[in-house]
């Protein structure tokens, strides 16, 4: 009976179940619990199980570099971050209103650690994301432009709840990215939010986006429903770099 159990678990889907059968009817057994505590116990499992199946594939289908969480930043190495304005940030309300959240700061002082924490964070809420860099994104274009497909990027890009655009600034756009750029956030405008992190302030954009117009009309409608944290302070891979000591920095 055991063994036709656990094939008919496995039909079912219900893999995790059947491999753990034996555990929950040892506990069931040395507990003396009910019969509904025991399903629930079964079912429960099997809810968390498939849950986190699911996250682990939303996670990846993110794109995200690696995966940072919120639980692993030290708010005290960077006092100019808000710890209570990143706990409303993680309520994800900013989603269902459309709005956007924008990291100004120099290099290196957690700003990809703070998009990405934010984007694993609306996942596990069931919100969609996409994560990109601004690299990747004006190469995107390029080869999406060659082959004729670049309304199916843009339609690609503006299709996920959140759309996190990482390291604005570091490159100038051309003027098809620059263009590209500005139809996904007319797109995603009061629809869609975007995270976007940039090392760049917002006087500098009309040089990131190679004009000055066009730039005001992205941040028109990206500030227009948005919070932003400038972000101040000294690198942390600097920090650990000084905690070796000035003599190891010397190559």
């Amino acid at each position: 009976m055991k063994t036709l159990l656990e094939e008919r678990l496995k039909a079912l889907g219900l893999e995790n179940t059947a491999h753990q059968l034996d555990g929950f009817v040892e506990s069931a057994s040395s507990n003396n619990i009910s019969y509904f505590e025991f399903l629930n116990q079964v079912i429960e499992a099997e809810w968390t199980y498939k849950e986190s199946q699911l996250l682990a594939k939303r996670v990846s289908q993110a794109k995200f570099p690696y995966v940072k969480n919120l639980a692993d930043f030290d708010f005290s190495l960077q006092p100019s971050i808000s710890e209570q304005r990143v706990k409303e940030i993680l309520t994800c309300r900013y989603i269902g209103n459309g709005e956007n959240c924008i990291l100004l700061g120099p290099p290196g002082v957690g700003k990809t650690h703070l998009a990405i924490g934010f984007g694993v964070e609306a996942l596990t809420k069931g919100y969609s994301v996409r994560f990109i860099t601004a690299d990747d994104f004006m190469a995107q274009c390029k080869i999406s432009d060659s082959r004729n497909t670049l309304h199916y990027l843009i339609k690609r890009l503006s299709k996920p709840d959140v759309l996190i655009i990482d390291e604005i600034g570091y490159f100038p756009f051309d003027e098809l990215a620059a263009n590209t750029f500005f139809q996904i956030v007319s797109k995603r405008y009061e629809k869609g939010s975007m995270i976007l992190t940039s090392n760049k302030s917002y006087i500098e954009w009309g040089h990131v986006f190679g004009d000055d117009i066009l730039a005001t009309a992205i941040l028109d409608r990206l500030l227009h429903h948005s919070v932003t944290f400038n972000i101040k302070g000294e690198s942390y891979r600097m920090k650990e770099k000084k905690k070796l000591g000035y003599s190891q920095l010397i190559i």
